[in-house]
């Protein structure tokens, strides 16, 4: 009997599952519990049919769900007081019977594939979701679905039945996607093209990790006029490309470059880190004792910042950290990376997009994304944007931009539009799925007869949520790497390879030959 079983991320052991401790640093007990809150959620969903909706306990399905995303929470007391929160919301909802952790991994293959699918892009929207709140944009179809899709999860589907809700799942995640757009974008106002320092100054510092800019705009306002800098780190990066945020001169630049590097990038650094989402890592003595969390996030023995009443943050301790450490003692030079083509940015050049590849200045537009990770394989990914004809654009987001976004001068411009154009966080996938469906207008055709094609890395359950929400788009041909899926059953891989023509990456020089033929 294994200890454990989790096939939830790109680099689950030997591409099949996790069954002694997790390549991510998760433990049995920890795993396990996250078995429990899982199906501590199916039954409190059952619990809940038929039932008015109940804001508290969508809160519950966000929150709990957003935990268990890979590379979030490794402490079991946090994750025990959830379960115990979950069991007592199901108890007050009247109870139903009990959905039992085994059941989710164990069964027919085929449909513990397609569970699986629907359970981890749940997860991966949750934590859209929380960040949506945050910023007080909910939303009854996206909140619902939660409770529906855990329902689902534990009732008897055929397949056809699964595939269909997998695919009205992954348009509600695009309203999911939308919300958070909206969010950021009205409180901070929308992103415009920004050079982003890699110089690290002298003095004190923060650096914050993950996603949540609500998180970022916080530590702004506590750290003004305290003499000490902020930088951010992996998907941070694209926050220096909204008004609201950049226009904090302690916001200084960017630190680093993807999460799986951080071991090697926070070793005995003289400053704070504050994760804010799913990204941690597990730390090294050399600067465990300098790490904070917040939200979701939880490290054994790591000072965890909690959300008051009124929805405040305090980082006072935190602030007071990073000045007794008293940072970098001399200036460290970087060379500038550019983001913030988010889509207004990317469409208020449309017309010279369009213009560009109706003259045959641009041959193909590639959008080369998602999540970085450690795994051999993903080099690919640099070779195939260095390999891209001259006259082809590549769109990126996500951190899996860190493998080749310092490329941005030696690939140049079109007719003044960079090559390399970085487009935020995962969760901009968004506003790179508006600007194919403007383009597409323009041209007066569907988003597939584009000359448009998706390359995408993937590592944990936001990008799956992604993925399945382009699925669900009908947009069909995307490449994905560096692995497929463990959780993809050979049918239920079939089916997608011949529904959307989902495809493994190959190499770098073959795929592009394939896409643009031989004169690539």
């Amino acid at each position: 009997m294994s200890d454990m079983f989790c096939f939830q991320c790109e680099q689950t052991a030997g591409g099949k599952g996790c069954t002694r401790v997790g390549v991510c640093g998760k433990k049995p007990e920890i795993a396990a519990l996250q078995d429990e809150i899982t199906a501590e959620l199916i039954t409190l969903a059952r619990a809940l049919d038929g039932k008015p909706s109940c804001v508290s306990c969508e809160s519950l399905f966000m929150d709990a769900l957003f935990m268990t995303v890979t590379n979030v929470n490794f402490d079991a007391p946090p994750q025990t007081a959830m379960r115990d929160r979950i069991r007592a919301a199901t108890a007050k909802a009247g109870g139903a019977p009990a959905f039992k952790p085994e059941e989710l991994f164990h069964g027919n293959t085929d449909i513990v594939s397609l569970r699986s699918t629907l359970l981890f892009g749940l997860r991966g929207m949750a934590a859209y979701a929380h960040h949506a709140r945050v910023l007080g944009k909910t939303d009854p179809e996206v909140s619902g679905w939660f409770r529906k899709g855990m329902k689902a999860l534990g009732d008897d589907h055929s397949v056809a039945e699964w595939l269909g809700l997998i695919l009205e799942f992954g348009k509600v995640n695009l309203t999911c996607m939308g919300l958070l757009d909206a969010g950021n974008t009205e409180t901070y106002g929308h992103p415009v093209p920004t050079p982003v320092s890699t110089t690290c100054e002298k003095g004190p510092f923060i650096i914050v990790t993950g996603h949540d800019l609500h998180d970022l705009k916080m530590l702004l306002e506590q750290t003004a006029g305290k003499g000490v800098n902020v930088y951010t780190h992996g998907e941070m990066l694209p926050a220096h490309a909204y008004p609201e945020l950049k226009k904090y001169p302690q916001l200084k630049g960017n630190f680093g470059t993807a999460w799986q590097n951080q071991q090697k990038e926070f070793d005995n650094l003289p400053g704070v880190v504050l994760f804010t989402t799913n990204c941690i890592m597990p730390p090294k003595p050399t600067y465990v004792g300098n790490l904070y969390t917040t939200a979701e996030v939880g490290w054994p023995g790591v000072t965890h910042i909690a959300t008051d009443a009124a929805g405040r943050k305090d980082f006072s301790a935190l602030i007071a950290h990073a000045v007794k450490l008293g940072g970098w003692t001399q200036q460290k030079a970087g060379e500038p990376l550019l983001t913030g083509f988010m889509r207004n940015a990317v469409l208020s050049v449309a017309d010279k997009v369009v213009a560009a590849v109706k003259s045959g200045a641009v041959k193909h537009i590639f959008l080369v994304g998602g999540c970085d990770g450690a795994k051999l394989g993903r080099d690919y990914y640099t070779e195939f944007v260095e390999q891209a004809p001259k006259d082809t654009l590549i769109l990126t987001l996500a951190c899996g931009k860190y493998r080749f976004n310092h490329l941005q001068a030696k690939l140049g411009d079109i007719g003044g539009i960079p090559r390399l154009l970085d487009m935020g966080q995962c969760n901009d996938a968004y506003s790179a799925i508006q600007v194919a469906v403007t383009l597409a207008k323009v041209f007066n055709c569907g988003v597939n007869d584009l000359p448009l094609t998706l390359v995408l890395s993937w590592y944990e359950q936001k990008a799956v949520c992604i993925l399945l929400t382009l699925l669900a788009l009908g947009i069909t041909n995307i490449r994905i790497g560096p692995s497929l899926p463990a959780f993809l059953s050979p049918t239920v891989l079939n089916v997608l390879v011949e529904k959307f023509g989902l495809t493994p990456i190959s190499t770098a020089t073959a795929d592009l030959k394939a896409i643009l033929g031989s004169a690539a």
